[in-house]
C-alpha cells in the first residue's frame, strides 16, 4: 500500500475497467446526448486522465446543470461536517447538512443513470391508465345518455298507454250506461204491451174473422207485416210525466240576476294596489271583511295575518302565531275578534284592537 495521499491514491482497483471492457472507448460514449436536468452516474474511466473527477465522486449520482463541448456540468450533493455547514450556511435535510457541489466532468467519466427508470415507467403506465379511464368515461357517458333516452321513451310509452286505458275505461262506462238505458226502455215497453189488453178490454168489441182473431190483428200493412196497435194515451201521459221529471234534473244552474256580466267585468280598472304579505312567500289564501268597519283581514302563505284599513290604505297590524300557511280566516260578528286556521292543525283567536 503506498504511503502517499494524492488525488488518485489507492484507486488502481477502484478505477479499473470491467472485464472485457478494456481497449478503445466506444464511439457511442462521445455521441450520446445529455440534456439539462437529467440524472447521470459518475464512473471514472481510468484510461482517460483528463477531466477525471476526484475519487470521492466515483459512483455518485448527480443532475446535469450544464453541457459543454467535451464535458458536462454535474451537481452532486455532498454531506458536510457541522463546522462546514455553519461556515457555508448550507441546507439541512433531515438533520444532515448537504451542499450542492457543481463540477465539470468529461463525457468519458459519466453515463446515464437508471435511478429514474422506475419513475419514467410508472409515468408511462399512469398516462396509459389515464387514457383508458378517459375512454371508459366517454363510454360510460354514452351508456348513461342511451339509458336516459330509453327512460324518456319508456315514460312517453307509459303516458300513451295510460291515456289509452283511460279512454277504454270511459268507453266501457258509456257502453254499460247505454245498455242499462236500453234494458230499462225494453222493460217499459214490455210493461206497456202487457197493459194494452187491459186498456182495450173496455173498448168497443171488434169484428172477429173466421179464424177467431180480431179484425185489427189480421190487418196487413203495405210492406206485408201485420199492423200492431199504437201507443195509447195512458202511455203518452206516463212518458210525458217521466220526461218532465228527468228534464228538471238536467236543467242548468240558474244564474243570479246580481251577477256581473262579462262586459261589466271587462270595464273594471285597478283603483289601488297594496302589498300586504312578504314578497319571498307571496300569496293570499283567505280573506274576510269586517261586518261594521272598513277593515279587511287577510291570511297568506307567509304564516301571517294582516289587518288592512281600506279607507286610509294602511296596514293596521301584522299578527303571527302559526308555523304554516293560513288557510282560513273569519271575523266574529258580535265581538272585535277574528279566528284563523292554519295548515299546522291549529286555530288562533286574535283581536283587531
Amino acid at each position: 500500500m503506498p504511503a502517499g495521499h494524492g488525488l488518485r491514491a489507492r484507486t488502481r482497483d477502484l478505477f479499473a475497467r470491467p472485464f472485457r471492457k478494456k481497449g478503445y472507448i466506444p464511439l457511442t460514449t462521445y455521441l450520446r446526448t445529455y440534456k439539462i436536468g437529467e440524472h447521470v452516474d459518475v464512473k471514472v474511466n481510468g484510461a482517460v486522465h483528463k477531466g477525471m473527477p476526484h475519487k470521492f465522486y466515483h459512483g455518485r449520482t448527480g443532475r446535469v446543470w450544464n453541457v459543454t463541448k467535451r464535458a458536462i456540468g454535474v451537481e452532486i450533493n455532498k454531506q458536510l461536517q457541522e463546522w462546514e455547514a455553519i461556515a457555508y450556511s448550507c441546507m439541512v435535510v433531515l438533520g444532515t447538512a448537504l451542499s450542492g457541489r457543481g463540477l465539470h466532468v468529461r463525457v468519458e467519466h459519466v453515463q446515464p443513470s437508471r435511478c429514474t427508470e422506475e419513475f419514467r415507467l410508472r409515468k408511462i403506465k399512469n398516462d396509459q391508465l389515464k387514457a383508458d379511464a378517459k375512454a371508459r368515461g366517454e363510454e360510460w357517458d354514452a351508456i348513461m345518455l342511451s339509458s336516459f333516452a330509453l327512460e324518456q321513451q319508456l315514460h312517453t310509452a307509459r303516458q300513451e298507454l295510460s291515456h289509452a286505458l283511460y279512454q277504454h275505461d270511459a268507453a266501457c262506462r258509456v257502453i254499460a250506461r247505454l245498455k242499462k238505458e236500453r234494458d230499462e226502455a225494453r222493460a217499459l215497453l214490455a210493461q206497456a204491451e202487457r197493459q194494452i189488453p187491459a186498456s182495450m178490454a173496455g173498448a168497443a168489441p171488434t169484428a172477429v174473422v173466421s179464424n177467431g182473431k180480431r179484425a185489427f190483428e189480421d190487418e196487413v200493412g203495405p210492406d206485408g207485416k201485420k199492423i200492431r196497435p199504437g201507443i195509447n194515451p195512458v202511455m203518452i201521459d206516463e212518458l210525458t210525466e217521466c220526461n218532465t221529471m228527468l228534464s228538471a234534473h238536467r236543467k242548468k244552474r240558474q244564474v243570479p240576476p246580481t251577477l256581473a256580466s262579462i262586459d261589466a267585468i271587462e270595464r273594471y280598472t285597478q283603483i289601488s294596489s297594496h302589498p300586504l304579505h312578504k314578497t319571498n312567500k307571496p300569496g293570499i289564501l283567505s280573506m274576510d271583511i269586517h261586518p261594521s268597519k272598513d277593515i279587511i283581514a287577510t291570511g297568506g302563505i307567509d304564516t301571517n295575518a294582516v289587518l288592512f284599513d281600506r279607507s286610509s290604505g294602511q296596514i293596521l297590524c301584522t299578527l303571527t302565531g302559526h308555523s304554516k300557511k293560513i288557510t282560513s280566516l273569519k271575523f266574529v260578528p258580535r265581538d272585535e275578534l277574528f279566528v284563523t286556521g292554519s295548515a299546522d292543525k291549529s286555530l288562533v283567536r286574535l283581536s283587531d284592537d
